[in-house]
């Protein structure tokens, strides 16, 4: 298995309260999640009506494929043009090897 996460920092520059913030920010959010079915939401800058940070993962079983969806689902949001995307910060992890390794060292307890 491979996941794919990132942490996006958004300025939102119309924005002049927080309900106007959420405005955009649902915009961005469904538009993001319908077009690629990943999971995705605000996570941080709550309080903060012109900026934002939002959260998202995907998963699936080929790491070229996770890391061109990231890359394609960062620059679907930037291309939005509806904030400015200040940073972003992704990671790809494979799980899969991890998992066998700790189930082929259960296994050889079961055996006692």
């Amino acid at each position: 298995m491979v996941i794919g996460y990132g942490i996006i920092n958004l300025r939102i520059h119309e924005s002049g309260s927080l309900k106007e913030k959420r405005s955009v920010l649902s915009k961005i959010l469904k538009r993001t999640q319908n077009e690629f079915n990943i999971s995705i939401a605000e996570t941080g800058n709550l309080d903060n009506y012109k900026m934002a940070e939002i959260g998202f993962a995907v998963a699936g079983n080929d790491s070229r494929y996770i890391n061109g969806k990231v890359d394609h689902v960062l620059r679907f949001i930037d291309n939005l043009r509806v904030a400015e995307m200040l940073d972003s910060k992704i990671e790809i992890m494979v799980v899969s090897s991890f998992l066998e390794a700790a189930y082929e060292r259960t296994s050889k307890y079961d055996e006692l």
